[in-house]
This record gives structure tokens, sequence and C-alpha cells, in this order.
């Protein structure tokens, strides 16, 4: 390259030529030094984003991860509350068949027993309908005999009379003579009817007597078997008031009424409400052990309950869930029972009713009429 001359200040300068090279390769490295850091900068920024990408993907993956090893352990979980209720649930079948086993029992032995009773019913209706026919018949067969006597005797008048006109006149033709055999033979058949009625109605007694017999030997059965089921839940009965009495000592709040346990409506609920006090359900317990420990001796035969009667004094309540004293007896007896119930009584030997205020025990003491009873009785 030729020399470059240059005029400064008056005087006369000349570049050497490898200047011009060296400049024009100093600006080709810078810019390609540019290009490399511009490249460099756009590589750093994408490899940047990317590992922001990266660890966003692992922290999903993590997150991903802690959510699976949840839901693996909730899988678990929900394993074992499947496991244990169905253990439950079998548990429960279980015993639904077994009280449902019994209670058809029940049903059972209740069906066969008023069949029993329906089928004596009918027996003891068909002997007296019988009885009254054959009184029926022993009064016509009487009213026949009385007939045959009448006429018997009318025959015999009018023999006597044949014999008197006999013996006053002496004379006898073939027409009377024949008159008084037809008479003789009436009167023997006459006689012979008569045995005959006589035998029947000696037949037709002793048959009434022994239908009788019958009738009130079965009427006698069937007291007694009453008697015996009703002295057996009485047995019942009496030991299931001597484990309660003994369970119940010393609580003041607590009566015998009769056959009645009388609880004060203050020791199970609040007033105006049918909600029960711990204390109450201590005392219900209490009752439910001893019930159900009796219950076990007690034959299945037996239709036996425990009645809870709800009472309340005359003081009037009109409440939105109370509207009288009728709902809150009930609801009352109704909670006993419930409880009761959960203690493990069964349904079926259980009755709740509510008298309001209408059956008091003392008309100057009202707070007695607040109360509670049990009785143990049959269906």
């Amino acid at each position: 390259m030729a020399a470059i001359s240059r005029r400064r200040d008056g005087a006369d300068y000349t570049w050497p030529g490898y200047v011009d090279a060296l400049t024009t390769l100093l600006m080709v490295l810078i810019f390609l030094l540019s290009i490399f850091s511009v490249a460099q900068f756009t590589l750093s920024t994408v490899l940047s984003s990317r590992e922001t990408a990266i660890d966003s993907l692992n922290k999903q993956v993590g997150d991903l991860a802690s959510q699976l090893s949840l839901e693996k352990r909730s899988a678990e979980d929900l394993a074992k509350d499947v496991a244990r209720l169905t253990l439950l649930s079998r548990k429960l079948q279980a015993e639904r068949e077994k009280l449902t086993a019994d209670v058809t029992s029940s049903q059972a032995e209740r069906d066969r027993l008023a069949a029993m009773l329906k089928d004596a019913t009918q027996r003891i209706e068909a002997k007296t309908s019988e009885t009254t026919d054959m009184q029926k018949e022993i009064e016509r067969q009487k009213l026949e005999l009385t007939r045959l006597a009448a006429a018997l005797a009318a025959a015999n008048n009018e023999k006597g009379k044949l014999f008197s006109d006999l013996t006053e006149e002496q004379k006898q033709t073939a027409e009377q003579k024949a008159a008084v055999v037809r008479m003789t033979a009436e009167l023997n058949a006459l006689k012979d009817e008569l045995a005959r009625l006589n035998a029947a109605l000696e037949a037709a007694d002793a048959k009434a007597k022994e239908q009788n017999a019958q009738i009130i030997d079965l009427g006698q059965k069937l007291n007694r078997a009453l008697a015996s089921k009703v002295e057996e839940l009485a047995r019942y009965r009496s030991e299931f008031f001597g484990k309660l009495r003994e369970a119940l000592a010393g609580q003041r709040d607590v009566q015998i009424v009769g056959d009645r346990f009388v609880f004060q409506s203050e020791v199970l609920f609040p007033s105006g409400s049918a909600q029960l006090q711990p204390g109450g359900e201590k005392q219900l317990a209490a009752v439910a052990q001893r019930l159900i420990e009796i219950s076990k001796k007690i034959p299945t035969d037996i239709p036996w309950v425990l009645q809870v009667d709800g009472h309340t004094d005359n003081k009037p309540i009109n409440t939105r869930e109370f509207p009288s004293n009728w709902e809150l007896s009930a609801a009352r007896a109704i909670a006993v029972v419930k409880f009761l119930n959960a203690q493990g009584i069964p349904n079926d030997h259980l009755v709740a009713a509510g008298y309001g205020e209408f059956q008091p025990l003392s008309m100057i003491d009202t707070a007695r009429n607040r109360r509670i009873e049990l009785k143990l009785t049959n269906r």
C-alpha cells in the first residue's frame, strides 16, 4: 500500500502502510469480539432461561413426588379404613342376622301361641255351638216325649173306655176287637218310641257333660299356661327390681311406686328440655346394665317390654319445639328409650309413652309430677 502523506501545522508526515493494515485488523478483531460478546450474552441468557426452566421442572417433579407420596399414604390409610369398615360391616351384619333370627324366633313363638289360642278359642266356640245344638235337640226331644206321653195317656183312656163299654154292654163286635188290637199295637209302638227317646236323651246328656268337661279342662289348661307365663315374668321382674334397687340405693330422687321405678325429671333433664344430663345418663346406664343381665335369663317365648312413661307438671309450656306438655313428656320418654337402646337393650323390648300432666302423683307437691317411670311388663 502506498504511503499516505498528511499535512499538519505546515509539516508533512508520512504513515507507514502496515499501520493501516493493523488498524483494519484491529477493527476486524474488535468486530469479532463484539460478535462473540453478543453471542456469549445471548447464549448465557438462553442457558439461564433453560436452567430456570429446568429448576422449575425439577421443583414441579418434587411437588409431584410429594403429592404422589401423600396420595400413596392416603391410599394406604383409605385401604386400612376400608378394611376396618369391611370388618365392622361384617360384624354388624352378623349381629343383625343374629338379632333378626332372635326376632324371627320370638315372632314364630308368638305366632305359635297366638295360633294355639285361636285354635283353642275356635274349639271352645265349636263346643259351645255344638252344646247349644244338643240342648236344642234335647228340648225338641223333651217336647216329643211330652207329646207321646199325652198320646199314650189318650190311648190308655180310649182303651179304658173300650173295656168299660165291653163290661157294661157285654157286646163286642169284630170291628171293636180289631180296634182294640190296633190300639194295643200303637200303644206298644209308643212305648218303644218312648224308650228309644229316653236312651237318646241319656246319651245326649252324657255327651253334653263330656263336652262341658273338655271345655272346662281346655280353659283350665289355657289359664294355667297364661298364669305360668305371668308368674315367670313376675319372677324376673322381682329379680330386676331387686338388682335395680341395689344399684340405685341412696338415690333420693329415685322412688318405687307400686311396680314402677320413678325418676324425678330434674335428675335426668334440664327444665323445659328433653336432652339427657350426664348424671341422668349414669343412672339410666345402671338400669340398662341390670336389665341386660336379667334379660339373658328370660326365655325367648316371654314377650317382655320395659315401658318408659314421661310425665310433666301442670305448668303450661308453649315453645317451638314443645307446643304443649304432651310433646315434652313424649320427647323425654323417647330420649330415655333411645339411650337405653344405645346401651344394648333391643328396640322390640322398649316402649315409650307420654302422659303430659294428666296422671299426677300429687295435687299439692307438683314437683313430684315431673318424672320418668320405668315398668317391666309384657306386651
